[in-house]
């Protein structure tokens, strides 16, 4: 295979905390050796890398996540002759230390994963679907309650220390007044942050505790309430593009794509239909 068949794009998200982030597909490339400030986290979506870590070689297949702590050198190319492809996320120690202290409830270290090869099927998929929400740009409130739950499952299955999370306590008053908040923010971009200042506790207990009473992540009920108001819309017979807008998605496609998702028929067919 020619070196025009690898690609890689690279980008910053700003908005959290200027996280790095990789997408790439490599044959012939090979890092020399080399280490990371912050953390290198990531998922093998095909093929297989092999590379020298703590003087020992390890192989990543597909599906398997990376993980290597800050400071640590090591290598990375292909283990096959069709090469790898993966995507991958570097945040600053920081980052984690912040997730890791939230899940337990009290100031924690920085975590330290022992192994750089975890085979958990449940972990890469949450951080793929991260990745894929970092690249499309989603919005604010979806993008950070992602980052905050994945690397919370990762902290607590994968790092060196037991990382307890304390039980959640249903709070249905406290729900009520978030999602009071939310329904009236359907046109308008809602942040994590928000939500963790009106609830008064960190943005990761802020998550849980709203999971566990709605059964879904307040970026979810957004979603929910949004195509709520956008079939009402519908039904009177404005324009798609028109409800786009006016319910906060960015585009008529944004709309479309989260309204089939939980309608099951576009919006232009649904407007038909009524």
């Amino acid at each position: 295979m020619s070196e025009e068949r690898e690609s890689a794009v690279f980008w910053r998200d700003r908005e959290l905390r200027g996280l790095e982030l990789l997408r790439a597909r490599f044959v012939t490339h090979s890092y020399a050796l080399h280490t990371h400030e912050g953390f290198a986290l990531g998922v093998i979506e095909t093929g297989a890398e092999t590379f020298r870590y703590r003087h020992t070689t390890h192989v990543a297949p597909a599906g398997a996540v990376v993980a290597i702590n800050p400071g640590e050198v090591h290598t990375g190319s292909a283990a096959l002759p069709e090469g790898w492809r993966y995507r991958m996320l570097y945040p600053d120690a920081a980052i984690l230390q912040s997730v890791a202290s939230e899940l337990s409830g009290r100031p924690r270290p920085v975590p330290y994963f022992p192994d750089p090869v975890l085979d958990d099927l449940a972990l890469a998929r949450e951080l793929l679907r991260l990745h894929a929400a970092l690249e499309a740009q989603t919005e604010p409130l979806e993008r950070s309650s992602r980052l905050a739950a994945a690397f919370a499952r990762l902290i607590a299955r994968h790092a060196d220390t037991l990382h307890l999370e304390p039980p959640v306590i249903a709070e249905p008053a406290l729900v009520r007044r978030l999602r009071s908040y939310l329904d009236e923010r359907t046109s308008t971009p809602v942040r994590l942050e928000e939500l963790a200042e009106l609830a008064g506790m960190s943005a990761f207990r802020t998550l849980r505790v709203f999971e566990q009473s709605t059964g879904m992540p307040p970026h979810a009920y957004l979603t929910q309430m949004r195509v709520a108001r956008a079939r009402r819309l519908l039904a009177q017979r404005i324009p798609p593009a028109q409800v786009a807008a006016l319910v906060g998605f960015y585009d008529q496609s944004h709309l479309t794509r989260h309204f089939k998702r939980i309608v099951g028929v576009t919006p232009g067919q649904y407007a038909a239909g009524t």
